[in-house]
């Protein structure tokens, strides 16, 4: 499959069932840097400021959050109840999605890219 060229097309792309968490995620990571610049990077939807903020993609049973290394230390405590990676966490579809949390870990990291 043909790499999707907008966020939009990627979500486009998924199954009705993960497209309104999609579009929840999304909402939550632009209000929360609204200054940060949408691109797909790795095959997956990414905010861009000073290099990358945060990525998120739609899995099977889960969506992926990925706010880097050093957001998923600094949000390790918050991020305990999930599975989690050095680089990733995993919020289960069928459980509520904590979009405030996404939108607090990418005002972390605007923070930090912002230096």
């Amino acid at each position: 499959m043909e790499k999707p060229a907008t966020i939009d097309e990627y979500i486009a792309r998924q199954p009705d069932r993960v497209c309104p968490v999609l579009i929840k995620t999304r909402e939550a990571i632009r209000a929360a840097a609204p200054r940060a610049e949408e691109r797909i990077h790795y095959r997956m939807p990414c905010f861009w400021l000073n290099g990358p903020l945060i990525y998120f993609a739609a899995m099977k049973n889960h969506l992926g959050i990925y706010p880097t290394a050093s957001g998923m230390e600094a949000f390790k405590d918050r991020l305990s109840a999930y599975k989690t990676s050095k680089g990733a966490v995993q919020f289960p579809y069928n459980t509520p999605i904590d979009y405030e949390l996404i939108a607090e870990i990418t005002r972390w990291r605007v923070l930090e890219n912002e230096g």
